[in-house]
Formats: structure tokens, C-alpha cells, sequence
């Protein structure tokens, strides 16, 4: 790098420390609880808040990706710096003309032109070329084609044809002026609500020094197993999730530490963070609180709280013993060796000390959070209970400094994932204005005249259509409002159909396109957001099957409303069925066991586990002959990591 560049680059590092910092302090303000003597601050006014925050993200973007260029040894040209100006400056103006139609709309009915229009595409088009920039070409052209698709979609054929009305409008509202949808929509104000106060809290945690002492003293008592730290990441994900309710808060709120240590111990940055999002999603199906859902589904279903979380025991177990097998095959994979030459540091007292500085604030937002306070709250509490714990660490005393400097890292990482998010919404808002959701429900309510897997099927594609960008809870109802009765009609238990949709609901916040929480891990673990929301569906792949098992084997679900006759027997064969199907699922989508597993074996395995849940006794027997047959062939077989082709299968 030249002198010139490092003489620039050092200037727009300082610009973007004040950047981050003034998001993360604006942030914090618009979510702070009211303390004792101390009057809350926000939430602030919608109309100016949401396109004031995307101005500065904006602005952030585009000086990262300048201090980018110069730091990788290139030019920053004058046109690339006159072009971005002209973008900035035109983004400015869309953000202003929110402000100006939100205050409009406070005392009158608006209706959008082509001036609005105009606006709102520019609007999608700044966010679409940033996200580019920032995180790769695929989340940006699937956000092209929906925008494409909304604009045109009143001249397709057949079922795509959407209804016609006043293009300019349909723009206009849903892409920029909408406080539900687009841009600066309903998915914007989760990330400043809910999003943002936790990965402020992730950054000081790293910044206050306590994410290396975590990462030696897990390398420690983790180090006789094959990928430690990853088997630690999905408890702590799992235990907090179970609380928070929030699969995207779960991420932000855990992955900042546990990310770090699963790549240090070798994992791919995709791996890493699709990991993370699976083991955050599941703790909303992990008793004994489910986030909210267990007390939803009680009142829906007229069972006891305690019913529900017995149903969803053995499931939610199945499902985390699939994340421990999936890192183990991975890890096998990979060679990575239970005892590494980095786990022999030693560990220090003071190492222990900092540790309180992560077991402390999780420990408060647990406890916040069971008695009632909102997740913001929660973590904004522990941001002020972490700064005064920081100074146990003496570097913290001796450069108390870096806790700004983490406080502005916190806030660049907001703006970098907004930017993600913005495409999101304008994905988000296709579904809603082109009406795809509705016809699902139509393909849903039709479902009866085929059978039980087809309407098991567009059952489990609408919930993950609905929950696209959406809170699980609220895509659970929603789809359960419409399924509900036909799943009925085919004899399934209420509890059994509920569980059903409820997770798939669960399952679309790591589906692509529209992986939220997939998206946040890889901010984090900075791989693709792409990349990373595919790995996160390989890696939680038992969270589609599981479902499809318990409905045609309602004893899993072990309680008498899920709709079947316990008994100890058929209880036994069935945690047999269930325990092989995770080996042979596991290592099937690895595509390895001891040794690299050919696609054909690794389609037959994954065969086998899916004949192995099947409700008809001959299929579940076969299944068990082959699969069993596969892993003693493997047994006899060396370990051998599967090199090149496990960096591309990683």
C-alpha cells in the first residue's frame, strides 16, 4: 500500500470511527429503557428516525468500502468517488422526502407520482449497489429480480400475473414510503429495535478483552474433542434462544463470541455462522420456555404449558444431537485434530476473571428476560452492568479507550448488515404486494384433494413463504389460521398440526432467500450471507425432516393429545429409528464419515434416514438394513480428511 493510501486510509478510519459510533449511540437512544431517575430518550419518531439511521448506514457503507479499496493496494479513482457522491447525495434526498410524505401522512391521505416513484427506485437502487459492494452479488440480483418482478409482475402469464392498479403507487408505498414493508419497512425497525442494542453489547464483549480469555478456556476443556468451541456455540446458542424467543437476537447476542471460537478452531466463516443460526433458531423449539410459544400454542391448542414442552422434547433434542453431529463430521472432515498446538496455552486467573465479563451480561439478560423486559432492554442493561465489569480486565484499565473503539466497530457492523437487510425488505415486500402468500393459502386450502404429504408439503413451503423476514410467532399464527382445518380433516391432532407449522415458521429465518438470522451470523462471522444461509439449511436439515417424522409417528411428539397410543416398545424403536436417521442425514450432507462419501452413497444414505422415519414398518426395516449395512462398510475403513473437497463441500 502507498503512502498516499495509507495517508487516506487513515483518514477515513477515523471518519468511520465517528460514524460507527455516533450509529451505535443514536441507536442505543432511540431503544434505552427509563432507569429509576433516568427518563427514557426514545423510541423516537419513525418518520425521522428510520431514514435518518439509513442515511448514515449509507454513509458508512460507502467510506468502508473506499477504506477497502485503499487498504487492498488499489486506486480510489475520482469517477468512483464522483459516482458514490452522486449516489450519496441522491439517497439523501429520498431519506429527506420520507421524512417529508411520514409527516404528511400523520394529518392526510398521500397519494405517490412519479416523482415518488422515482424516489423509491432510487432509494432500491442505492441499497441494492451497496449491498453489492458489501456482501457479494447473490442476496443483491434475487433483490433486483423481486423489484423487476413487482414492477412487471401485471404483465406475466398465468398464476404469476399480479393485479394491475397504478404502478407508481404500488412502488412508491412498497418499496420506499411504507412503514410496514420496503426498505425502511417493519424488517428495518426490527434491526434498530431488537438487532442493533445486541451487537453493540457483542462488540464491547469483544472489545473489553474477555473473547480471547473465553477462547483459551474453551480450547481447555474442550480440547479431547474434535471441534470443541462449536459444540460449546450450540449449547450457549440453544440456552439463550430458549429465552430470547428471537432467532436473530440469539445470534447477535451469542454468536459474537461463539463464531470467533469455532474459526479459530478452523471452520470456514460460512460453516461458522450457519452453525450459529441453526443453534439460535432451534432454541425457540427448545423447552422449557420456547420463547413465547409454548404459552401461544397452549392457548391455541387448550393443553397445558406443560404438555407442549413435553411435545417438544424429544424433537428439540433430536434436532441439537443433529448440530453435534454435524460438527463432528465436519470437523472430521476438515482433519481437525482434538489436540492442536494453540490449545496448549496456558490458562491464567485473570483469564477466568474476564470470564465473568460474557457470564455476567448473559446472565442478566436471562434473568431480564424471564421476568418479562424486552430483549433491547435487556441487553441495554447489560451494556451498562459490562462497562463497569470491563475494568476487572487491566488492559481495559490501562487503554479504557478501547471500549469506544468497540462501541463505533459495533456501529459499522449495523450499518453493514442494514444494507443486507434493505434488500430483504424489498424482497419482502414483493410477497406482500404481488400476493404470493395468498396463493399459497389457495394451494394450501386445495391441498385436501391429493393427500396428506401434498398438503404436509405446501404446508411447510407457505410457512416458510410467510416467514420470510417475519418474527416466528406471528408467521406460526398466520399460517396456522388458514392450515389448521385442512391438516385436521386428515385426522391430525390439533397440538400435532400446530407443532408442524410451528417449525417451519421456525425454519424460514435460515432459509434463502430471505435467511434473516443467516445474514446476521455471517455479519459476524464474515462469510457470504448467501453461502452462509445455504450451509445453515444443510447443517439444520433435520429441523424440515423432523416435522414430516412426528406427524406420521405421533408418538415422538410422546404426549396422548399429539394422537397416538404410548407405548414403551414402540417409544424404544422409535428413538432407534430417530438416533440412526441423525448418523446417516449427518454424514450424508457432510458427505463424509471416516472417509469422503460419494454423492451417489450420500444419496443413498440420506435415503435410508428418510426411509428409517417412514410410518410403514417394511420401509422403516429396510432403511435400517441399509443404513446399518453403510456404517459398518465405513467402520472398517481409516480415517482419511477429505482435503480440497472438504474446503469446497465446507
Amino acid at each position: 500500500m502507498t503512502t498516499n493510501n495509507t495517508r487516506w486510509s487513515g483518514r477515513l478510519g477515523l471518519l468511520l470511527w465517528v460514524l460507527g459510533g455516533i450509529v451505535a449511540l443514536l441507536g442505543l437512544a432511540n431503544v434505552m429503557p427509563g432507569y429509576q431517575m433516568l427518563p427514557r430518550i426514545g423510541p423516537f419518531s419513525l418518520e425521522w428516525f428510520r431514514p435518518t439511521f439509513f442515511a448514515l448506514c449509507v454513509t458508512i457503507a460507502f467510506v468502508f468500502c473506499w477504506k477497502e479499496i485503499l487498504e487492498s493496494g488499489k486506486r480510489l479513482t475520482p469517477l468512483r468517488v464522483l459516482v458514490d457522491v452522486v449516489l450519496w447525495l441522491a439517497v439523501l434526498y429520498s431519506c429527506y422526502r420520507y421524512y417529508e410524505v411520514g409527516m404528511e401522512m400523520i394529518h392526510s391521505i398521500v397519494f405517490f407520482g412519479l416523482r415518488d416513484a422515482v424516489i423509491a427506485v432510487i432509494g432500491v437502487t442505492v441499497a441494492i449497489i451497496t449491498c453489492w459492494r458489501l456482501w457479494g452479488a447473490p442476496i443483491a440480483i434475487i433483490g433486483i429480480l423481486a423489484f423487476l418482478y413487482l414492477a412487471t409482475g401485471h404483465h406475466w402469464p398465468g398464476a404469476m400475473q399480479t393485479s394491475g392498479g397504478d404502478i407508481l403507487d404500488k412502488l412508491a408505498e412498497n418499496l420506499w414510503f411504507g412503514a410496514d414493508n420496503g426498505v425502511l419497512g417493519s424488517i428495518f425497525g426490527i434491526i434498530l429495535s431488537t438487532v442493533l442494542p445486541f451487537i453493540i453489547l457483542g462488540a464491547v464483549l469483544d472489545g473489553c478483552g474477555a473473547g480471547g480469555s473465553m477462547i483459551r478456556i474453551s480450547f481447555s476443556l474442550m480440547r479431547q474433542f474434535r471441534g470443541g468451541p462449536a459444540y460449546s456455540a450450540i449449547i450457549a446458542s440453544g440456552m439463550f434462544g430458549t429465552v430470547s424467543g428471537s432467532a436473530v437476537a440469539n445470534v447477535v447476542g451469542t454468536g459474537v463470541v461463539t463464531i470467533p471460537m469455532i474459526r479459530r478452531r478452523g471452520f470456514s466463516g460460512n460453516f461458522a455462522g450457519g452453525l450459529e443460526a441453526s443453534a439460535s433458531a432451534g432454541g425457540q423449539i427448545l423447552p422449557p420456555i420456547m420463547g413465547a410459544a409454548a404459552l401461544v400454542m397452549a392457548d391455541y391448542v387448550g393443553v397445558s404449558y406443560l404438555t407442549v414442552i413435553t411435545a417438544v422434547l424429544i424433537p428439540a433434542i433430536a434436532y441439537y444431537l443433529s448440530l453435534f453431529l454435524a460438527v463432528y463430521f465436519e470437523a472430521r472432515k476438515l482433519g481437525v485434530a482434538a489436540n492442536e498446538d494453540e490449545v496448549a496455552e496456558p490458562v491464567a486467573l485473570q483469564d477466568w476473571l474476564n470470564l465473568l465479563l460474557i457470564v455476567a451480561p448473559l446472565a442478566i439478560i436471562v434473568y431480564l428476560l424471564i421476568g418479562g423486559a424486552s430483549p433491547a432492554g435487556a441487553s441495554i442493561t447489560a451494556i451498562f452492568a459490562l462497562i463497569p465489569l470491563s475494568l476487572i480486565n487491566p488492559s481495559i484499565r490501562r487503554h479504557p479507550q478501547r471500549l469506544l473503539t468497540a462501541l463505533s466497530e459495533g456501529g459499522i457492523t449495523i450499518a453493514r448488515l442494514t444494507m443486507a437487510i434493505a434488500v430483504v425488505g424489498i424482497i419482502v415486500a414483493t410477497l406482500s404486494a404481488t400476493g404470493i402468500p395468498s396463493k399459497f393459502a389457495v394451494l394450501l386450502s386445495g391441498a385436501s384433494d391429493y393427500s396428506l404429504f401434498a398438503a404436509l408439503l405446501i404446508t411447510a413451503l407457505g410457512c416458510i413463504v410467510l416467514g420470510m423476514g417475519m418474527p416466528t410467532l406471528p408467521a406460526y399464527i398466520a399460517i396456522i389460521v388458514v392450515m389448521g382445518p385442512t391438516l385436521q380433516a386428515f385426522g391430525l391432532e390439533l397440538l400435532t398440526a400446530h407443532m408442524f407449522v410451528f417449525f417451519f415458521g421456525i425454519a424460514s429465518v435460515i432459509t434463502p432467500p430471505v435467511a434473516i438470522a443467516a445474514y446476521a451470523a455471517a455479519a459476524i462471522s464474515g462469510g457470504k450471507p448467501m453461502a452462509t444461509a445455504v450451509t445453515s439449511t444443510r447443517i439444520a436439515a433435520m429441523l424440515f425432516l423432523i416435522p414430516f417424522a412426528f406427524v406420521y409417528n405421533p408418538i415422538m411428539l410422546t404426549v396422548g393429545a399429539a394422537g397416538a397410543d404410548f407405548s414403551l416398545a414402540a417409544y424404544l424403536w422409535m428413538i432407534v429409528q430417530l438416533a440412526l436417521a441423525l448418523y446417516l442425514t449427518a454424514s450424508a450432507l457432510a458427505r463424509f464419515d471416516r472417509q469422503w462419501i460419494a454423492l451417489p452413497e450420500a444419496g443413498v444414505r440420506f435415503a435410508a434416514a428418510v426411509a428409517l422415519l417412514s410410518p410403514y414398518p417394511l420401509v422403516s426395516l429396510l432403511g435400517l438394513a441399509i443404513g446399518l449395512g453403510m456404517i459398518v462398510l465405513h467402520a472398517r475403513l481409516p480415517v482419511k480428511p477429505g482435503g480440497s473437497q472438504a474446503v469446497q463441500g465446507g
